[in-house]
């Protein structure tokens, strides 16, 4: 296919030059689209949010729909006609008048989703072919080959699709990738959002012109000036993660120190709380090695499938001899039998 070069990245600045309201492609995006689909080239459109709509709200008395065991709301997915919960999997009908009120036809997709982002795709380009690669529209690893077979073989014009998308695909005939919406990841307050979020946009980014012809990535976000913008848009990946690495080191956060994260759960909220109070209370052994003991405060998602849960946080030296203090903490103060508590060290994630 030619020698892959790395595609040119340009921001589109949501606050100047943003679509209008209730449209998530922005004019310059769009622009870019239709030139590839007169050139007989293809589009990736990336957004990393599955289903319709991360929100369903009633218009007449602001009702919204949570899953009953978790602390989430209902994602709605038009394509299943349900809503559905991305923590448990819980899901029900899409109902036609509020629970709440009762008022009928008021309630309203708020936020989009891949398939939303589809469904104004066609709107904007009626000719053009759309294919949705996401994990939930996929029915099997065979099929989802089958289907990246055919979009690598020139059999869409546009391709629109969540993180799937960004994994090893090589489509030749890909010239332009839209990031729809580039600020997502770093939404969550996870230690790991900007480097995840580098790493994300750049790989996704990196699908275009990986033939003999030259790729765009047009990146919309409302923070341009944010240093992870600069550094996706400037490349410069040394100079990323050494402000990334100096940043840590300022919080003592791994590799230049230690953490480890506990979460307690329980399906009864004053048992889960007591019993991390209780670990809270019996901390000398970190003490002794040199950790410090945050929390406990409500974890992030704080119920899942039914369950209550809290966390802790310890922090160590590097070179601390934490998993011993770990263990002589927990025995200290070891939760009932009706609370789980789980330990990782050095988290991937903090949720």
């Amino acid at each position: 296919f030619g020698v892959a070069t790395l595609p040119v990245l340009r921001a589109i600045d949501l606050r100047r030059e943003g679509p209008p309201p209730g449209r998530w492609i922005a004019p310059p995006l769009a622009r870019a689209m239709a030139e590839r689909l007169k050139a007989g080239e293809q589009s990736l459109l990336f957004l990393n949010r599955r289903g319709y709509a991360p929100l369903t709200v009633c218009r007449a008395c602001g009702h919204f729909f949570e899953c009953p065991d978790c602390d989430a709301r209902l994602v709605e997915h038009r394509y299943r006609a349900r809503l559905i919960c991305h923590q448990c999997g819980h899901a029900e009908p899409i109902p036609h008048a509020c629970p709440k009120c009762g008022a009928p036809d008021r309630l309203a997709a708020t936020g989009p989703g891949v398939e939303r982002l589809a469904e104004e795709a066609a709107a904007l380009f009626g000719a053009a072919r759309i294919a949705l690669l996401s994990s939930d529209t996929a029915i099997g690893p065979d099929a989802l080959r089958a289907q990246i077979d055919a979009i690598a073989g020139g059999g869409a014009d546009i391709i629109i699709g969540t993180q799937v998308v960004a994994k090893g695909h090589n489509f030749p005939h890909l010239t332009l990738v839209g990031v729809i919406d580039a600020d997502l990841g770093l939404e969550n307050g996870d230690l790991r959002a900007a480097e995840r979020t580098f790493q994300l946009i750049r790989q996704v980014s990196g699908r275009a012109g990986r033939a003999d012809k030259p790729g765009l990535a047009l990146i919309q976000t409302a923070a341009p000036e944010h240093p992870v913008m600069r550094a996706i848009l400037s490349g410069d990946e040394a100079a990323f993660m050494a402000r990334e690495a100096a940043a840590r080191r300022a919080a003592g956060a791994p590799p230049f120190g230690r953490m480890a994260a506990a979460i307690l759960s329980g399906p009864d909220e004053a048992r889960v709380g007591a019993a991390a109070q209780a670990l809270a209370r019996a901390g000398a052994p970190l003490e002794a090695v040199g950790a410090r003991l945050f929390g406990p405060a409500p974890a992030p998602i704080a119920r899942i499938r039914g369950r209550w849960r809290v966390r802790l946080l310890v922090k160590a030296p590097r070179g601390a001899a934490l998993q011993p203090a770990l263990r002589a903490w927990i025995a200290g103060a070891r939760p009932p039998a009706s609370v789980k508590l789980a330990i990782d060290v050095d988290p991937q994630s903090f949720l």
